[in-house]
């Protein structure tokens, strides 16, 4: 199985069908997306799309994934928030398995840990409906980002098609630990996003060194080799690892996510 994969932040806004190519030319099995771009950053100009609004792009999509031996790992922007109901996200649901994809990944914006667990419960039976599974993403925005709350939501949840994600930054950051990792079920681990830092934050907010500037596995301070080597064989491992300063100096996303390719090969040992 070709586990190794790139997220979306890693291209800030490439257009879908580009992103599978350079996927497929660095040698990974799998793309993490949106159905749209994110807004506010675009160091490549590239041009707005929407998987959303495009169903001529939807099909580019699915025909370059096709062609190019490329599976999408999961699609994001899933997210719990106060006084928004969940069931408003049906449409996108549908267009998720339109593409062919599994998995989507999720975050919750309410702090409220009960509330939070309600609602992922009413996203993952909407996906199961769907024949999806949905990874909760655990970090900085909700009330789960240490590991006895994260295990807290998923037996509260307690349906099949639910797992978490694992971000390293996230996970390491927030305070959790190699030992806590040993003692997971495996079936709960869903989804990894692979990316280095130091330990000590190097920005002013910790969401701007998240969004925009992470490390080449090796270059900074986590302990991902014993990390990779504690995860299912079977999940997916993407990298996440926007390198805004390398991008404003002018260099591509294929050189930018080709060393970052490298050193993830080497530590899952491919």
């Amino acid at each position: 199985m070709n586990r190794l994969g790139i997220d979306r932040l890693s291209t800030f806004g490439m257009p879908p069908v580009e992103f599978v190519e350079l996927a497929a030319d660095l040698g990974c099995g799998h793309v993490g997306i949106a159905l749209a771009p994110m807004a506010g950053y675009n160091p490549h100009n590239y041009p707005d799309w929407s998987l959303r609004d495009d169903a001529a792009l939807r099909r580019a999509m699915v025909s370059a994934l096709d062609d190019r031996g490329v599976g999408i790992g999961m699609v994001e922007g899933f997210a719990l928030v106060p006084d928004h109901d969940i069931r408003a996200c049906a449409a996108d649901l549908d267009l998720v398995r339109e593409l062919g994809a599994t998995r989507i990944a999720c975050v919750s914006l309410d702090k409220d840990l009960q509330r939070t667990i309600d609602g992922f419960a009413v996203l993952a039976e909407m996906a199961g409906e769907r024949g999806l599974l949905v990874s909760a993403e655990m970090g900085s925005l909700g009330p789960y980002g240490l590991v006895d709350a994260a295990l807290e939501m998923a037996a509260g949840i307690g349906m099949g098609n639910f797992s978490l994600m694992l971000d390293a930054m996230h996970y390491f950051r927030m305070g959790n630990s190699l030992e806590q990792l040993a003692a997971f079920d495996p079936a709960l681990i869903g989804y990894v996003q692979l990316c280095d830092v130091p330990w000590k934050r190097r920005f002013e907010t910790y969401m701007e060194e998240a969004m925009y500037e992470r490390m080449v596995p090796g270059q900074g301070e986590l302990p991902l080799r014993e990390f990779v080597a504690l995860l299912p064989a079977d999940v997916v491992v993407s990298l996440e690892i926007p390198i805004r300063s390398l991008a404003e100096q002018g260099i591509g996303p294929r050189e930018r996510l080709a060393p970052c390719v490298a050193a993830a090969r080497d530590l899952l040992g491919a």
